[in-house]
């Protein structure tokens, strides 16, 4: 859900109401964050934001690692997901999961820069930027709570797989991207569907605006966020 903007500065949060409580813990395993590839050691992973192919251009504060980070419970969840999926033919693509609060301060900076040609036509072609903040963009992610995860779906033949059509790229600001928008075609929205249904039989929820972002209730640690650097 979009939140009021907050003056967010990398490793600073002030204590506005609202926001929700900054934790203490100074690494991932005080945070209960674990490594997923310890529960799934083959899953596929695409570490967007430790690099830079993403929407800023550039590797985001607080990601030293390509590393995917979730909650205990969410991370064990995820592997049932993959376990499930892997005699159907399809395995999962991971693209981001837990998500330091540095970073998310970093992408509403980001939102108040001058466009890059490139990256508008990659990620919100028929936005203005200023548009970006709040369904797209919000100082608060669910993601640094630890137990949401942005993900899509391939089909495998052997060891051989292929990303399925969702109808939008990862990172795609456009209302194109919501899961049910009817512009889709058809395969694309049974592609979006069959992700949402094996994510859904493990507990996850879908966020209606983006396909590709899913949160397990109950798995993280009340409201509270992190800011553990991905390492």
């Amino acid at each position: 859900m979009p939140l009021p903007l907050l003056a967010l500065t990398l490793g600073a949060f002030p204590a506005i109401a609202g926001t929700p409580p900054l934790s203490h813990a100074r690494t991932a395993a005080e945070a209960g964050l674990v490594v997923v590839r310890h529960q799934v050691a083959d899953i596929a992973e695409d570490m967007k934001y430790a690099g830079s192919d993403n929407f800023t251009g550039a590797p985001v504060p607080g990601y030293l690692a390509p590393v995917c980070l979730l909650r205990t419970a969410a991370a064990e969840a995820l592997a049932r997901v993959e376990a499930t999926l892997r005699p159907q033919g399809y395995r999962l693509h991971l693209w981001d999961c837990y998500r330091p609060a540095r970073a998310v301060a970093a992408f509403v900076r980001w939102a108040g820069r001058p466009d890059d040609p490139t990256s508008k036509a990659l990620h919100y072609p028929n936005l203005a930027k200023s548009q970006l903040l709040g369904e797209y963009i919000a100082p608060v992610s669910g993601h640094s709570r630890g137990a949401t995860v942005d993900l899509t779906l391939m089909q495998c033949t052997g060891t051989r797989c292929t990303p399925l059509d969702m109808g939008t790229d990862f990172d795609y600001f456009d209302p194109m991207a919501h899961t049910d928008d009817p512009r889709v075609t058809t395969m694309q929205h049974e592609n979006r569907q069959r992700l949402v249904q094996a994510m859904a039989a493990q507990g996850f929820v879908n966020y209606p605006q983006e396909w590709w972002h899913f949160t397990l209730p109950g798995a993280a640690e009340g409201a509270v966020i992190y800011d553990i650097p991905v390492r």
